[in-house]
């Protein structure tokens, strides 16, 4: 039997683990032919051997920016143009008045902030030249307020919402398509470390599902669990005193 003509080239990164395994794995099984970096070998060697055929591996660090541009030269070189990125790779690590640090605060610039921008290097121009495409970032929900512990963490995916914004009518008159995704809680290895109450956890494939339909509608934001959207927006919405009313509430406990 010939095999079923694919969907075109996407490129997830992050893809070892949680939700970027869960895109990597669900594209695949879609037809499309993912390219999936991450990290660890070994992890990117078991996902491919999920959807035999349809996921190659690319190991890649995204805080190396010759890495990054390498790498998304060797995927259009092997697989063909990238017609679909997801930049999900991320790190979080709390961030507190008692335990401020200044490396682990870098760290998660590095690599959600300039590890999405790193991978964007080798996949824009070309992009624009073709005039087709469609990058997405991994945001989140507590990019829309600041909430305790999550000062590192919050401030790079605020950063990557207004990088969307400010990009995206820049990037529509050259048909390329720039999307943000902003999940609540998703329960996947990196929440699983968190010791605080996570509000309408989600289960992977509730949140895969939810993104494939932003995917596939070409939304700008795809924001989810729709609670929790309603939830972050009007805690933000809130004057000072009320706001910080609550948030003092949320600060973990010694």
């Amino acid at each position: 039997m010939a095999e079923a003509q694919s969907k075109g080239v996407a490129w997830v990164t992050g893809a070892g683990t949680g939700i970027g395994r869960g895109l990597a794995k669900r594209l695949a099984q879609d037809g499309w032919n993912v390219a999936a970096s991450a990290r660890t070998a070994h992890d990117l060697d078991s996902l491919a051997a999920q959807v035999p055929g349809r996921i190659t591996a690319f190991q890649l660090d995204v805080t190396d920016e010759k890495a990054a541009d390498a790498t998304g030269k060797a995927i259009e070189a092997a697989l063909g143009p990238i017609d679909l990125a997801i930049f999900n790779a991320g790190s979080y690590f709390p961030t507190t008045a008692k335990d401020f640090s200044v490396e682990n605060f870098r760290r998660t610039v590095d690599v959600n902030l300039m590890g999405t921008v790193n991978c964007m290097g080798p996949v824009v121009p070309r992009m624009v030249a073709r005039r087709a495409g469609h990058i997405l970032v991994m945001g989140s929900l507590t990019g829309f307020v600041g909430l305790p512990t999550a000062a590192s963490y919050g401030a790079t995916k605020a950063a990557l919402n207004s990088m969307v914004e400010a990009f995206k009518p820049d990037f529509e008159q050259y048909g390329v398509t720039l999307s943000v995704i902003n999940p609540g809680f998703v329960k996947t290895p990196l929440t699983d470390k968190n010791k605080f109450p996570m509000p309408f956890l989600m289960s992977l494939d509730d949140a895969v599902d939810h993104i494939m339909r932003g995917i596939a509608d070409k939304r700008v934001a795809i924001n989810f669990p729709w609670q929790m959207t309603l939830g972050v927006k009007f805690l933000a919405a809130l004057p000072n005193w009320a706001k910080f009313g609550i948030t003092r509430k949320m600060i973990p406990k010694d």
